[in-house]
């Protein structure tokens, strides 16, 4: 098929934190160089922000580095924390407060901000645009396009308007070749473009394999006497025990709006454990329910989160491109925060290329001295000071790991002697399903829990039912004749929106994707034991429709 092609110096992929703060920085680059410059962003949501989920509590530093005069601005910073409060639920009715001294100094939030990142994204891109970087939501970077010498030369735009039997429907719309001197992955956690560059390329060659969990995440609005704004609440423990770890959290915003979510660590080893009723569970406890009980659900999402650190950190440069932001794995797993890491990374990576633009290095060569660049930061050394931090977890569980991270952190400020390492990869924790014991969920109450279809409901979500699957599995006989037998086939349990089911037809098993509930949260691409499932793109615009997440 001839398509059209369009010629940038740089192509973005993905308009989340990391993207648009390296397409800011380009053009600033630009600017005080009087040296233009080309920027494309191509985004699959259907608007910028649309695919974001974050808690989020904002560390400022980053913003104070690429627009000083932010609040000049007006960025989308209303909330500052005033009230930092860490719990131990060591039960579903009780908790205890920890005292400052007992926790991470990591973990406390003075002078940071309660945000939604998907209004700061759309901030950010609002700044890119008004700089000349050009900006096209909607269309979705299925292919990347690569160079006779095999450097990656661009991407290539999925095709609109395909059926779901590979056939162009009326009005079909061949996808465009974007061609570019460095194509940047800014896809978010576990981009299936970045899945692939860090296999072409052996990226991830001597790393610990990236660990992940899936983050849940709802708003609510609350009544006057239960809204504080500015207060931070995390905890640890119940409901998550017995070879589940994470934590939850609960965040004041202004507008008696109130985020509620709970970070479940998908290294967990019994395939019965369903992390979105551990969600819906979380929010009964008293501790919770008492801000919730009189409110009302507004917004509910789910995203895996790469947790692995430096650790697992793959190396972030090829040939023809850069692999930046939660993509790669930026995240502070210490801090629990992701936003101001990978708008970092995308502004060293700016620095580093716009050094190679105005100096004439040719595109489609692999710029490692951004390493450099990225070992004098002070990115780095928050990845370096926290590297042990999740792997202690791992290996000890939440109280003693967490005991030690107490010691790290506070005492060593993240330079002992060692590090700890966790070489298991996620999908390989799961014990047989009938030597592990079976989870009894409550029913859902319709005030505090709800189903999952009530859920993904209020994700917006839009896909068109005849076009593709993007849920690929490379062999479709292995949910019923391995992962059924083996683990129950835990898809029916890890899946936050319902997409897997398991149906008995004519006395057979089958399996069922229900590809238009997909939030695309990647969890399935993850944990699925066998390896089995990949996720790709689905046609531009499809998928949920967050307003502030």
């Amino acid at each position: 098929m001839e398509r059209e092609s369009m010629e940038f110096d740089i192509v973005i992929v993905g308009a989340g934190p990391a993207g648009l703060a390296a397409a800011c920085r380009l053009m600033q680059i630009a600017a005080s160089t009087e040296k233009p410059m080309s920027v494309c962003v191509v985004e699959k949501g259907s608007e910028v922000g649309a695919h974001i989920v974050s808690g989020a509590v904002f560390e400022p530093k980053v913003l104070n580095e690429l627009f000083p005069d932010w609040k000049k601005r007006q960025a989308p910073l209303h909330t500052q924390v005033n009230l930092d409060e860490i719990y131990y639920l060591a039960s579903a009715s009780s908790s205890h407060s920890l005292p400052a001294a007992l926790t991470p100094n990591t973990m406390h939030n003075h002078g940071n901000y309660i945000i939604s990142v998907g209004s700061l994204s759309r901030w950010l891109a609002e700044q890119a645009e008004a700089m000349g970087v050009e900006i096209f939501p909607g269309f979705a970077a299925s292919e990347l396009l690569y160079r006779d010498d095999g450097s990656v030369k661009g991407i290539l735009i999925g095709d609109m308007g395909m059926g779901a039997d590979g056939k162009a429907k009326d009005g079909h719309m061949p996808g465009m070749e974007l061609h570019a001197k460095y194509t940047l992955l800014t896809e978010g956690c576990r981009g299936h473009l970045g899945k692939q560059v860090i296999k072409q390329y052996q990226l991830d060659k001597g790393k610990s394999p990236q660990h992940y969990a899936i983050g849940f995440k709802e708003i609510w609005t609350v009544p006057d006497a239960a809204h504080q704004p500015g207060k931070v609440v995390h905890t640890a423990g119940w409901p998550l025990g017995q070879g589940a770890s994470g934590g939850g959290f609960m965040y004041h915003m202004e507008n008696n709006q109130v985020l509620v979510g709970l970070i479940v660590d998908l290294n967990y080893d019994n395939p019965h454990l369903s992390p979105y009723d551990e969600f819906q569970r979380y929010k009964t406890h008293p501790l919770i329910a008492k801000t919730l009980s009189d409110g009302e659900r507004i917004s509910y999402g789910a995203r895996a989160i790469a947790k692995g650190g430096l650790n697992s950190l793959p190396k972030m440069t090829f040939r023809g491109g850069m692999l930046l932001g939660c993509d790669a794995g930026t995240l502070n797993f210490a801090k629990i925060k992701g936003t101001h890491t990978a708008m970092k990374s995308g502004m060293l990576a700016a620095e580093t290329l716009g050094q190679a633009l105005i100096s004439g290095v040719d595109g489609g060569k692999d710029l490692d001295c951004f390493q450099q660049q990225f070992e004098k930061s002070w990115l780095f050394e928050e990845l370096y000071q926290s590297r042990n931090f999740g792997p202690a977890l791992h290996k000890f569980g939440t109280l003693v790991g967490g005991a030690f991270n107490v010691v790290d952190q506070n005492w060593f400020k993240g330079k002992m002697p060692f590090t700890l390492r966790d070489s298991i990869a996620d999908h390989q924790t799961l014990k047989p399903a009938a030597s592990t014991q079976r989870i009894d969920y409550p029913k859902p109450d319709g005030k505090l829990s709800f189903d999952k279809l009530s859920s993904v409901y209020l994700a917006n979500i839009y896909h068109d039912e005849d076009q593709p699957c993007h849920l690929r599995l490379s062999d479709a006989t292995i949910p019923v004749a391995v992962n059924l037998p083996q683990f129950d086939e835990p898809a029916q349990r890890y899946c936050p929106a319902g997409v897997y089911e398991i149906h008995c037809v004519d006395g057979q098993n089958q399996l069922q994707i229900n590809a238009q509930n997909c939030i695309h949260c990647k969890t399935c691409d993850i944990k699925d034991p066998s390896q089995n499932i990949t996720w790709v793109t689905p046609e531009g615009g499809s998928g949920p429709n967050y307003p502030n997440m």
